[in-house]
């Protein structure tokens, strides 16, 4: 049984309006209304039939690219057969899907880590649980998280996000901010050693001195596609262990090749977290997420009952089974390496061109623009963000506006995005800059 629907943009923004909550509105990004009907690869459609090239991802939980027919029609088969089966029953597929996951990570020098895998429904999620891992673990309660992090909307997540529009009333305590390691417009200027030596400030001052662990986005994604200096990371990790807490690595937008050096944006510093988060781009957009730490940080919480009611979906985990495969198929991290770099450098001449460009930064496909009104002063420009944000649309690129001032434009395509695709999307962002 197929239901009717009315594709029509008028009267598809009308239901939205009368039967959406109000939490709904903020998150609308233009002006006037967009109905996608369908995806294929890189590219979308709208209800109307314009082609857009998506460098949003649907907020990067596309990876391996839209409709990929391996993980629809893995989806598709697993449904057929068997659509949900709660964790309180085995089924094969989620116990293949974290076999295979857990495979992509680091052993560690000796090779005796024995990573273990806790399937949620959402990134979300999967950040309150690691949090319970973290202090049940630890028996510490203090957290440190950065500013400008984002981590997600539910009370715990929105705990320790620090953009001020990201938070609601009512958040649980006991968390601690330190100050984020950004180079363009960081507090102690680039470079990682006076941010490490403010996690230690921040431990001594605004925790008890020992801490359950501090969360960190490899890449910081709604905070602008803030990288962490080189250091940082492996820096942060030794100080969080040493006041007696774990080092939380945030993938849900970094992970899953999308940086293109490494499977895990982690790994470019060299260390090694004791939990991590994953979301988004694991099911291709079937919802999934998944917390990944040792067998022994996992274990005390084996003495309460915890689960997610569709975390180990089998459905949903047949989509994560065929995005590995995928990813490894058509070598995606590569690509997203190679043809990032070349959209990096096109970026770069725009800079040149258009003095409203404050910064371009990025790796892989995780790339940004931020918007200045003064190149001098980086006065972030909202206004000229939101106007060249309009811009792409008409161009036909889509994107997000991001950032504690929603002055950057956020780009993280599915991994698919081609060298063919470079040269249209620089000349569609001039087009964009060029009508100021």
């Amino acid at each position: 049984m197929t239901l009717p629907v009315d594709w029509s943009t008028a009267a598809t923004a009308a239901r939205r309006d009368r039967y959406y909550a109000a939490s709904q509105s903020k998150f609308v990004p233009f002006a006037e209304p967009l109905v996608f009907r369908k995806g294929q690869g890189q590219y979308l459609w709208d209800a109307e039939g314009n082609r857009f090239v998506d460098l949003l991802a649907m907020n990067v939980c596309i990876s391996v690219g839209h409709s990929h027919p391996a993980v629809v029609g893995a989806a598709m088969a697993q449904a057929q057969d068997l659509t949900h089966c709660t964790t309180m029953f085995h089924h094969p597929v989620p116990a293949h899907f974290a076999e295979e996951l857990t495979a992509t990570f680091p052993k560690g020098p000796g090779g005796d880590i024995e990573w273990v895998v806790h399937f949620t429904n959402s990134g979300a999620e999967a950040i309150d649980l690691a949090m319970t891992l973290a202090r049940s673990y630890t028996g510490n309660l203090d957290l440190l998280a950065l500013r400008t992090a984002y981590h997600g909307p539910t009370a715990a997540a929105q705990s320790v996000t620090g953009i001020a529009g990201w938070r609601h009333p009512g958040m649980p305590g006991n968390v601690a901010f330190v100050a984020e390691p950004n180079a363009y417009r960081g507090v102690f200027g680039p470079g990682a050693q006076p941010y490490l030596d403010e996690i230690e400030r921040v431990i001594a001052t605004a925790t008890t001195g020992r801490i359950a662990g501090m969360l960190i986005e490899s890449i910081q994604g709604y905070g602008g596609i803030i990288e962490m200096p080189p250091g940082y990371l492996k820096g942060a990790a030794e100080r969080v262990r040493a006041a007696g807490g774990l080092y939380i690595a945030d993938e849900v937008q970094s992970g899953f090749g999308r940086t293109g050096d490494h499977m895990w944006a982690f790994q470019a510093d060299d260390v090694i977290p004791d939990i991590v988060v994953l979301a988004k781009g694991i099911g291709n957009g079937f919802p999934l997420g998944a917390v990944v730490t040792r067998r022994e940080i996992a274990a005390p919480m084996a003495e309460k009952f915890l689960f997610h009611t569709y975390g180990a979906n089998p459905t949903s985990c047949a989509a994560g089974r065929a995005v590995l495969q995928v990813l490894k198929d058509e070598a995606l991290q590569a690509n997203a390496q190679k043809v990032g770099a070349a959209l990096l450098t096109r970026l770069r001449t725009l800079q040149v061109r258009y003095p409203v460009i404050g910064d371009v930064r990025g790796r892989g496909l995780m790339l940004a623009i931020e918007m200045v009104s003064d190149r001098a002063a980086k006065t972030p420009d909202r206004a000229v963000t939101a106007q060249v944000f309009e811009n792409c649309r008409a161009a036909g690129l889509i994107l997000s506006k991001s950032g504690p001032h929603q002055s950057v434009l956020r780009m993280v395509p599915p991994l698919c995005l081609s060298m063919a695709d470079v040269e249209p999307v620089a000349e569609a962002l001039d087009r964009a800059f060029a009508a100021l």
